[in-house]
């Protein structure tokens, strides 16, 4: 069989490097903890170590470096280098810990109310805005706190300059918290700290201060770089300030971008839309984009019919900075990709192609072959798969739903994923769940009326969910309903053994003294001589002298039935164990 060359970004999730070479993800992490690392399957490890990896398992496969992520970091160094051309508005991300009022905080800052309208009070995909001040834009990502949006997060803060840092005075530090500063450090950006809802009762700003320092964030009071503005945005106390802050730390920068040159980007968002395609929400890096230009993302490319801010104001023109919405791509583009505009149709489409050939920019639509599809459901490594579609509004929402469900794999029970996609609930998913016994899971996603009733014809099982955490503890009780149940043995009592009277290959009578607890019969026993188990017999009767007997306790002599299914070689002395067996479900 010839050798397959897959492309991989320079950092790779292990449940993403699993999916690319086609086994369980528990083997990956097993071989990885072989080698001294210990990798989750959320976790990224770097291009070397995964050639590593793909070496000790002794694969057929070369991996190859995907270009397009290389072209990425390129950009955002480029853009962060760059010191002729014009100045530019700062890019600023807003991070921190759910709920901690980091959309409410954006709200405050351009006097909107978007909270509201998100699904359980949690923002669901990156949203970009620009706004004015004192003359001046800013342009913020607002990324979602939720840590199923790992993924997204971290694109957020390689897209940024500066990152705010929101921390509910209130609540403190959290894991999220934690991550968000770890990106932004890796990121190598200016760290704003916004400790929020200062006005709420329990608010600790000395507290916040103090946690600060310890993740290596020494405040500016305190003799260190970081500036911390005291906010609520419920009653839009400091936000003037804040704003001010973000200008400061970022002038320091003295950010500039080339306007006169072909438009350069990154896709920070993609999803489709009736009566209008794929849409695209990007970002432009450096140039001007224009109404009319033609732009490559990945192995797709686009006459750009539309040009329009995210508020949907049309645009003849975008410069360096600015967030803006795009129709008129071929297929959709994928979540993070490089954008560039070419010089013509023909020369856009030879780029697209060459992607597309290569490899690299894959489609955000993922579905399998029949081949594939048999091959991830047979797949045992004694590990159960749970088969699963999914379908999310938008490629950014769709990665993250993935790596979450991927992190909620064990050594016993995994998530298969037959089949993943961007939009609407299709009659190709319902006729694939049916064939291999799939939940379609959607996310954010729509599910046409004749769809449902092709879905409820054929007993496919679809579930809708708008709010992610949701969706994956569905996807994780799924998983546990295929654990095998725990089998808890209760021992009851016990009797020494003081006389053998017979014994045979199918029964052994015997009498002794109870030791613990109360022995009744009709019930199962271990027979033990000191610390090794001999046999499991069924005790069929009990004697007290003459007597049957249907319970003795501690301290009484009886003599007892026991059933077997060989010989037991008992002895005088050996000890016989009565316990109850039941079956406990498990969750993961």
């Amino acid at each position: 069989m010839a050798q397959r060359t897959i492309s991989i970004d320079e950092q790779v999730t292990v449940g993403s490097l699993a999916d690319k070479l086609m086994i369980p993800v528990t083997q990956l992490i097993g071989e990885l903890m072989k080698s001294g690392i210990m990798a989750t399957v959320n976790e990224r490890i770097d291009f070397d170590t995964a050639q590593i990896i793909v070496g000790e398992l002794g694969l057929d496969i070369e991996l190859a470096k995907n270009q397009a992520d290389d072209q990425i970091q390129e950009s955002v160094i480029n853009r962060k280098a760059n010191q002729t051309g014009q100045p530019r508005p700062p890019v600023v991300a807003v991070m921190g810990h759910v709920d901690h009022g980091k959309t409410s905080l954006l709200d405050a800052m351009r006097d909107a109310d978007t909270a509201a309208g998100e699904a359980g009070g949690i923002t669901q995909h990156i949203s970009a805005y620009q706004i004015t001040h004192k003359d001046r834009k800013i342009t913020f990502l607002d990324t979602p706190g939720h840590e199923a949006f790992a993924a997204l997060r971290e694109h957020g803060a390689f897209l940024t300059d500066v990152v705010v840092i929101v921390v509910a005075a209130d609540d403190g530090i959290k894991p999220q918290t934690i991550e968000a500063i770890r990106f932004a450090k890796k990121a190598n950006v200016k760290i704003v700290v916004a400790i929020n809802k200062i006005d709420k009762e329990g608010a600790n700003v000395a507290l916040i201060k103090q946690q600060l320092a310890e993740q290596d964030l020494v405040i500016e009071e305190w003799g260190g770089d970081i500036v911390v503005v005291e906010v609520s945005a419920k009653n839009k106390t400091g936000i003037d300030k804040l704003l001010d802050m973000i200008f400061l730390v970022s002038d320091v920068e003295e950010l500039k971008a080339d306007n006169d040159v072909p438009a350069t980007g990154i896709i920070i968002e993609a999803h489709l839309e009736k009566g209008r395609g794929p849409i695209a929400i990007c970002l432009i890096d450096q140039g001007t984009l224009r109404k009319g230009d033609y732009m490559v993302a990945g192995n797709t490319y686009a006459k750009i019919r539309n040009l329009e801010t995210t508020l949907n104001q049309p645009l003849t023109e975008a410069l360096p900075s600015t967030p803006v919405v795009i129709t008129g791509f071929k297929a959709l583009p994928k979540f993070g990709e490089e954008f560039v505009v070419a010089e013509s149709e023909k020369s856009a489409r030879s780029i697209a192609e060459k992607s597309a050939n290569s490899g690299i920019g894959q489609s955000g639509k993922s579905d399998i072959g029949g081949g594939e599809l048999i091959r991830m459901i047979n797949q045992s490594n004694q590990v159960t798969g749970y088969p699963v579609i999914i379908k999310a509004d938008v490629q950014g929402s769709l990665t993250s739903v993935l790596d979450s469900i991927k992190s909620l794999d064990t050594e016993e029970v995994a998530v298969s994923v037959v089949s993943s996609g961007v939009g609407a609930i299709n009659e190709n998913d319902v006729h694939l769940a049916k064939s291999s016994g799939a939940v379609i899971y959607g996310f954010s996603s729509q599910l046409p009326t004749n769809i449902k009733r092709l879905a409820s014809r054929d007993n496919v099982e679809v579930k809708l969910y708008s709010v992610i955490y949701e969706l994956i503890d569905d996807v994780k009780n799924g998983l546990s309903k295929l654990l095998a149940p725990e089998v808890v043995e209760t021992i009851k009592g016990s009797l020494v053994v003081k006389g053998i009277f017979k014994t045979s290959k199918t029964e052994v009578i015997c009498g002794g003294e109870v030791l613990e607890g109360k022995l009744t019969s009709p019930s199962i026993a271990l027979v033990y001589r000191k610390k090794d188990m001999l046999a499991e017999v069924q005790i069929t009767n009990l004697k007290k002298g003459p007597q049957d007997a249907k319970e003795v306790v501690k301290g009484e002599m009886c003599g007892l039935n026991m059933a077997t299914t060989s010989k037991v070689d008992l002895q005088e002395g050996d000890e016989i164990r009565f316990i109850t067996r039941e079956t406990i479900s498990r969750s993961l």
